[in-house]
């Protein structure tokens, strides 16, 4: 019956593997320990079917789900500590989720772009990033895929595939549940059940439901929040599948599953607080901010953030999918795969980072994003001696909206009238009645470029005097309500092919035609009569509209009253932009076997990544920009790789040689205001990637490492480059640079041991662990937001019968509580970096240490947690 052929499919194959002592971690099922190991035997489906691991002329880091298991991986973000040369980051939610391979993937909040690490799950592709995020549920294996996949799995990626194969249903009956607890009052579990439901048909359902309490402490400052916790958890997800055996010769899997997360998230804390501390502070009651130091340098990393506005989140997540294999003869599979999805975010969140209630986003529906995506892939894939083929099609239809506004809290006027009034000179100032305060200026500028002289003192406006200098009042309330409605189509064609020239040569090619379409809507719209200061300060600008006594307004002050969430330029500005575009991507590798487990390889593949528009206000001065729409990515990537089974099939080591160069590298900046997209014109990274597993001869003894060394580093470029050139001075470091987040070395290691002990018992261990170099964690490269060299290790202890009837677990995440940054930037209005941008330094740059009075904050690392966890299988 198919259901026996079934046993040879991937899904079996990999768990055979680990029936033959390949589990590397945690508590594997219950396993023949006299059977012979051989990493031979681990397989793959990075070629759209199976192989052996070491057949596969692609670097491919592949975790089985005991290694997962036994690392406590359960989503992606979990992931990094198994996989060298990856990194995962989190930034203004759990919805702004980045994966990044070598130094290359896309960041930001950004639901325009496209990502740059494709992520499949059971053989259906998301769309971004953050759709993938989530308890995985019952894993049976992951496969990385490293560098530009641009034949084989949905859309286009330009710098790899994260692949998650789940559990699918069995015809043999079968119980699993956990219970876990853990400090931060962590509490959760998950049930499964699997078996028949007819002698044709067998059923999965998978539940689980976590909770956990914030890992910041959050300091309110003068309100409204009560919340004192952020970054909590709080979510329960269900999925539910069939296999279907019509007959011996076809097979159909139906998925559907369900997510819902309901939680706090992200505050950020201050890493540098900026000269501007005094004045947030005095407006949030004393507690706006973490003190600056003497010299403002960086502070001593803390868990408190200070925020008056809390930060929720919800996220809800909903797919339906059908796959369907026929077999026509033994060497001829038809494939079809359908899916339909829909995911929405919707959040508030502090906009300002401090005590101080300037500026935030309300949790009220006019907050977050969603996107709507049916796929459809067909594969006829064939085989004979000689030849194995593969052609298909791929076509999808996705639907994009994003709704964003911004909030005037009511501090936004008092704290404007010190902006402004820092961009005054000082021969204009000088004391006077209806001055707020005066705070010292140790270092001289604040905002803008004609600012105090250092030494004297910053006099603060007074809220009721801003009309007569400037002709601006801000009335705390909604500032303005943005939508934006993408719609996409895209169609593929695609082919991939390899042909055994002799049993120890073979060549494989690749080729993908695609059509991409996009369309974007949008309707940006100021409320209230708060834009309207920017236009009365424009008119100001005459000496015949100047009131008597006021001052001509600065450059500096007018770009601060005309910020985009202020500036009447957007009211009622209605968006209609549309495009469409062709490529051609593929790959063509060549491998030979010298010898009895050795293969040598050498590869080029041509990535893409598809073109779209920034979902955001941004203007050059305070004239919006035109048109929202950033270019195309493409990457060409050469490979020359060595793989080996050593020591008789128990050690494999395998190295490989990368060298990819991204045009127009789709960089998603933040700079100071908004999120911009820059194409940059060159990204170059290249290096080595190498991986090793070693079964050793001490029973139920396993090891799984690897390392990547990474040379990434940005072309060079000047303004003229840009589509933007006025983007030059916050992009200056870039210019032949190392890229944020390519740590030059990455290194992990994976330590199993797992045995029975006799008596009815079986028990192990489980030690994990990740290297990385120093590397900076933001876009502009500023060197605040730097993170030195760390290492994140965890453990697990377990005890249980031997049967695996039950096990009980001890274990810790990030055992030695290594304190690290995930993502750094600079704090909104509050100072600034690049003080000087119209004459560069003598390093061509625009950025000068002894003027950066601009406040960073950073979105950091997990703590360490730990717990215990039972888990019962029958």
């Amino acid at each position: 019956m198919r259901r026996h052929s079934l046993c040879n499919s991937v899904s079996a194959a990999v768990i055979g593997a680990a029936t033959l002592g390949l589990g590397l971690a945690g508590a594997a099922h219950a396993q023949d320990q006299d059977a012979p190991a051989s990493v031979d035997d681990i397989i793959v489906t990075a070629q759209k079917r199976e192989q052996s691991l070491q057949e596969v002329p692609i670097v491919v880091t592949t975790l089985s789900e005991a290694l997962l298991e036994g690392a406590g991986v359960q989503d992606i973000k979990d992931l990094q500590i198994l996989t060298p040369g990856l990194t995962v980051t989190s930034t203004q939610s759990e919805a702004s989720t980045t994966v990044r391979i070598r130094g290359a993937g896309t960041v930001g909040d950004n639901p325009g772009l496209e990502s740059s690490v494709g992520v499949v799950i059971d053989g259906v592709y998301r769309s971004r990033n953050s759709v993938g995020f989530g308890d995985l549920g019952e894993l049976n294996r992951i496969e990385v895929l490293k560098g530009p996949q641009g034949t084989l799995f949905g859309k286009n990626t330009s710098a790899g595939v994260i692949n998650i194969i789940t559990e699918q249903p069995s015809f043999e009956p079968g119980f699993e549940a956990e219970l876990t607890g853990g400090n931060y009052g962590a509490i959760g579990g998950s049930a499964s059940v699997t078996g028949p439901l007819t002698d044709q048909i067998a059923g999965r359902l998978f539940v689980a439901k976590r909770e956990r309490e914030g890992f910041y402490d959050v300091d309110l400052g003068d309100g409204p929040r009560t919340l004192t916790e952020d970054q909590t958890q709080d979510y329960w997800t269900t999925r539910g599948q069939l296999l279907i055996l019509p007959n011996d010769s076809a097979s159909v899997r139906l998925i559907a599953d369900y997510t819902k997360r309901e939680e706090f998230c992200c505050a950020a804390v201050q890493v540098r607080t900026g000269q501007s501390y005094p004045f947030i502070n005095a407006l949030a009651n004393g507690e706006g901010q973490r003190p600056p130091n003497a010299t403002f340098g960086v502070l001593p990393y803390s868990r408190t953030a200070y925020s008056n506005r809390e930060t929720p989140q919800e996220i809800e997540d909903f797919g339906v999918s059908a796959e369907a294999n026929i077999d026509f003869g033994p060497d001829v599979t038809l494939t079809s795969i359908s899916s339909f999805r829909d995911w929405s975010f919707q959040q508030g969140m502090d906009l300002d980072y401090t005590g101080a209630d300037i500026l935030h986003r309300d949790n009220d529906g006019s907050n977050g994003y969603g996107v709507t995506n049916l796929t459809h892939e067909m594969r006829l894939a064939g085989t004979s001696d000689r030849f194995d083929w593969l052609v298909g099609g791929f076509g999808t239809i996705e639907n994009i909206y994003r709704d964003d506004s911004y909030v005037f809290g009511a501090d936004y006027n008092a704290f404007a009238s010190f902006l402004l009034t820092a961009s005054v000179p000082a021969a204009a100032g000088g004391p006077r009645p209806d001055r707020l305060g005066c705070f010292t200026n140790p270092r001289g500028l604040l905002i803008g470029t004609a600012g105090p002289v250092a030494g004297q003192p910053v006099c603060v406006l007074s809220p009721t005097a801003i009309p007569t200098q400037f002709g601006a009042v801000f009335t705390p309330g909604k500032a303005y309500q943005d939508h934006y409605s993408q719609r996409s189509e895209s169609i593929a064609v695609f082919t991939n092919n390899t042909y055994r020239v002799t049993d120890q040569f073979e060549i494989t090619a690749g080729l993908r035609a695609t059509y991409d379409k996009k369309r974007l809507l949008g309707l940006q719209d100021n409320l209230g009569t708060n834009g309207l200061q920017c236009g009365g300060a424009l008119a100001s600008q005459t000496a015949a509209n100047r009131q008597p006594g006021a001052i001509a307004i600065p450059a500096a002050a007018l770009g601060l009253i005309c910020l985009p969430w202020s500036n009447p330029l957007y009211d009622g500005r209605r968006i209609s932009e549309e495009f469409d575009d062709t490529n051609i991507s593929g790959t063509i590798k060549a491998a030979w076997k010298p010898m009895e487990g050795w293969l040598l390889y050498g590869s080029y593949a041509r990535g893409y990544k598809g073109a779209g528009y920034n979902m955001d206000r941004v203007q050059t001065g305070v004239t919006p920009d035109a048109s929202l729409f950033f270019a195309a990515e493409t990457v060409d990537s050469y490979e020359l790789g060595l793989k080996t089974t050593l020591f008789n099939r128990s050690v494999l080591f395998n190295a490989t040689y990368f060298d990819q160069r991204f045009e127009n590298f789709q960089l998603n900046t933040f700079l100071g205001t908004a999120f911009v997209v820059e194409s940059i014109p060159e990204l170059e990274s290249k290096g080595v990637d190498m991986d090793l597993i070693w079964l050793a001869p001490i029973e139920g003894l396993t090891f799984q490492g690897g390392a990547t060394y990474t040379d990434a580093k940005y072309g060079e470029f000047g303004a003229g480059d840009l589509s933007s050139p006025g983007r030059f001075p916050q992009l200056s470091l870039l210019p032949g640079a190392r890229a944020s987040f390519a740590p030059e070395w990455s290194v992990t290691g994976a330590l199993d041991f797992n045995r029975s002990f006799g008596r009815g018992l079986r028990g192990g261990f489980n030690l994990s662990a990740k290297y990385s170099t120093e590397y900076n964690t933001g876009s502009d490269l500023l060197p605040y937001k730097f993170q030195d060299d760390f290492t994140v290790v965890n453990g697990r202890l377990m005890l249980g019968s031997e049967n695996e009837h039950w096990t009980l677990e001890v274990w810790a995440q990030n055992l030695l509580e290594e304190d690290y940054t995930q993502v750094g930037f600079a704090a909104p209005l509050q100072g600034t970096a690049f003080t000087n941008t119209t004459t560069p330094q003598a390093d061509g740059t625009f950025y000068n240490p002894a003027t950066d009075t601009a406040t960073y904050n950073a979105y950091l690392g997990q703590p360490r947690t730990y717990g215990v966890t039972l888990r019962v299988r029958y």
